[in-house]
Parts: C-alpha cells; structure tokens; sequence
C-alpha cells in the first residue's frame, strides 16, 4: 500500500469514451448534491453531504478518452479535527485502454494513511469507483448521494410511520465505514440460507429459516456510513396466522456518531405489537442483532442462522 495515496482500479468492457463520459457525470456516481460544471477544463464545482463533508473541486486536467484530474481547493469534513488533510491534494481518473476491456485507474493523490480522515476516506472512496461509478458505467446507473431534500422526507416519513415500530440501539466503539460494511454482510449475521446480492442498490435478496421464516428484501437505500433500508416484498412466516405481516414493511439501519463512537439504530417500521408475530419476530430482532450482529461488528465473527 503507498502510504501517500489512495488508488483503486476498475476493468469495463464499456469503451473508453463511455468510461469519460461517466467520470464527469459526478452527480451520476458521486452525489446529486453538486454546484457548478463538472466537464470542462477550470470549471469548479461544490460537493456537498450534509453536514458531514463540503467541498470545493477545480479540473485542472481533462483529456478526452485518458484522463482527468481535480484539484480539492476547499474541504470540510465533520469528524476529524484537522480540517487541511484533503486540500490541496489532488484526485485523478486515468482511462487505460486494453485489449478487449478499459481499465480505470482512481488515485486520491496525497490521501496520506496517518491521516484521520483515512480509514472512512478511503472506504468511501472504494464505494464510489467500484461500486457506483462502475454501475454507473456499465449500467447506466450509479447510487450517488441524494438530495438532502429527499433524505430528510424520506426520514421525516418513516419517523412518523415507525412511533410503535420495533426499535432497538446500540453504542458501538467501531468507526461508522465498519458498522456498514458489517450491516451489508448479512450472511455474516443473520442467516446462511441467502441468496441475492444484500449489498447492492435496487437488488434484491431472499432469507430462509429452514420452513419458519422466509422473506425477501429489496435494498431502496444505500448511504455509505450513515443509513440503510430494505423494504420487505414477499415474506412468510409460518409460525402465526396472518403470513404476510411483513410484506410492505421496513428494515431501517441508522448510523450516526456519538461521543466518539456509533450510534446504530435499527427500526422494524410497520412491526408493530398489533401484529400477530410482533412477540416471535422483536424476539428474534433481539437475538440477532443483540447477539450476533454486535459481536460480528466487534470482532468480526457473529451467530447467523
């Protein structure tokens, strides 16, 4: 690992040209929450998270089909102390045309390792090029921050909908990147029996529990180290009456900071105590994510199914 930078690569079969063309579509990969012109030489252009990181970028090299660079000129972040780690550096996109694929080559000059920011930079960082900007290339979609407008709806909404929703919420002495990444490996915590992709925007995934439980989920939310939603669309269960109790309901991952640790927060929105399986299934909400997927967050090893 070079200790000075951070660097990924992506291979596509899309060509170079599409490769560009994605690249400076950033409110396509990155987040809609974005300023000023991203396709041209010197434009600048503001990023901005919500309260979390705030930036201003300038391109400083934009080559057709090869390459493309940015200059951070003003950056903010709020968890770290020192607010200089990413000015002045600078972040490249090389295109590498091989034979019979394109290869994308993503460096973060001067994201230093001993910097504060590192850890969740580069996790963040790894998100966005392998997963949503390569969506974005090959796909046509990518999963870039939304709105905070839409953020702020969407949670306004399922607050008001989840008043007598299972909740339950933890403390946790683990950086957020590690919360989510552990969230996202369900197999590692819930259950062995899964099929589908649990960590992929749009996708789909089934869960079984021997001929107890079954249930699909739809993942409709993905917001690195801050939030994640599953939207349950088939289920059934057959220990209770009424089988398809969860169908429409919700399964909602809030992760925040607190004190120096993470705050997660899990809601079951639409399991409420009216439900026939709300006893048997805020049971099981209690075991695995008491016993199994604190400890997977932990340590690494949980007690899936």
């Amino acid at each position: 690992m070079n200790l000075q930078n951070y660097s990924t690569t992506i291979q596509v079969t899309q060509t170079p040209t599409q490769v560009f063309e994605a690249i400076n579509n950033v409110r396509g990969w990155w987040s809609e929450q974005i300023d000023g012109n991203t396709d041209q030489l010197n434009a600048i252009f503001d990023y901005h998270y919500q309260d979390v990181h705030i930036c201003k970028m300038e391109i400083i090299a934009f080559v057709p089909q090869q390459k493309v660079v940015w200059l951070v000129k003003e950056n903010y972040f709020n968890f770290i102390k020192d607010q200089e780690e990413w000015k002045g550096t600078t972040i490249q996109f090389e295109i590498i045309e091989r034979s019979g694929y394109t290869e994308l080559v993503f460096t973060h000059f001067g994201l230093n390792a001993t910097y504060e920011c590192y850890d969740i930079c580069s996790d963040a960082w790894g998100n966005y090029i392998t997963v949503s900007l390569k969506s974005l290339i090959e796909a046509g979609k990518g999963n870039p921050n939304p709105y905070q407008e839409a953020i702020d709806k969407a949670a306004k909404k399922e607050q008001e909908a989840s008043t007598d929703s299972y909740r339950i919420s933890f403390l946790l002495d683990k950086a957020p990147s590690t919360v989510y990444h552990a969230i996202n490996d369900v197999r590692g915590w819930w259950g062995n029996d899964v099929k589908g992709p649990t960590n992929e925007l749009d996708q789909k995934f089934q869960i079984t529990f021997e001929d107890k439980h079954y249930s699909e989920h739809k993942v409709i939310e993905l917001s690195p180290f801050k939030r994640i939603v599953w939207l349950v669309t088939d289920s059934k269960l057959t220990f209770v009456d009424s089988q398809s109790e969860w169908n429409g309901t919700k399964n909602v991952f809030d992760i925040s900071t607190e004190d120096g640790k993470t705050r997660l927060t899990f809601t079951h929105v639409g399991l409420v105590p009216a439900f026939t399986c709300f006893n048997g299934c805020s049971g099981g909400w209690d075991h695995f994510l008491s016993n199994s997927l604190v400890p997977f967050i932990l340590t690494g090893k949980g007690e899936p199914k």
